[in-house]
């Protein structure tokens, strides 16, 4: 399995970093999509992500990275909430047969269980600011990419490089769209 992935890995590669005249300033062109048109919307959606990839990344970087200089603390414990809620509620709804040795371990199972969910409990509501400070800080450039693939026309070097390249998961962008079965209509649109 992990010989699998790193084949994976060694074999995506990064696309070249577009300029930031052509991403978002000088020669780009915004436009709002026809919101009528949803096949035409998402195709320029798909192939802006492939095009922009590297630039998408590292505005995920430079954004997450700002937020967690600003609030280290908050992000950190929202963070670890976050994954002690996912560690309660896997338990807790986890449906594999259990042995029981004797009454009394069930018993303080279904103590420590009660224990942890309490826990969780407190910290989520004594960290809810925390919680709603990390969610945004992972939301937020997210939306901001997917507001910039849908506004951002495309243009020649734009298809041009959507023809010369194939659309296969040999980038990190193409195996993230074909993990929720996600591809451009025609390379010619």
């Amino acid at each position: 399995m992990s010989a699998d992935v790193s084949e994976a890995i060694q074999k995506l590669e990064l696309p070249p970093l577009r300029t930031l005249d052509d991403f978002a300033l000088g020669s780009a062109r915004f436009q709002l999509p026809n919101l009528k048109d949803f096949d035409k919307w998402g195709n320029r959606v798909v192939k802006n992500l492939i095009y922009y990839q590297t630039n998408y990344f590292l505005m995920f970087i430079t954004i997450y990275g700002i937020m967690v200089i600003f609030n280290p603390f908050k992000i950190v414990c929202g963070l670890l909430v976050q994954a002690m809620m996912v560690a309660v509620l896997l338990q807790f709804f986890q449906k594999k047969t259990r042995i029981i040795v004797s009454h009394s371990a069930a018993d303080n199972q279904k103590w420590y269980m009660l224990a942890g969910a309490l826990l969780v409990g407190y910290l989520f509501l004594h960290f809810f600011d925390a919680l709603l400070l990390s969610g945004f800080t992972l939301l937020l450039p997210f939306s901001l990419t997917f507001v910039h693939a849908s506004l951002r026309l495309r243009n020649l070097k734009n298809k041009v490089a959507n023809t010369m390249v194939n659309l296969s998961a040999s980038t990190p962008m193409g195996v993230f769209l074909d993990t929720f079965n996600i591809a451009a209509d025609s390379l010619l649109n």
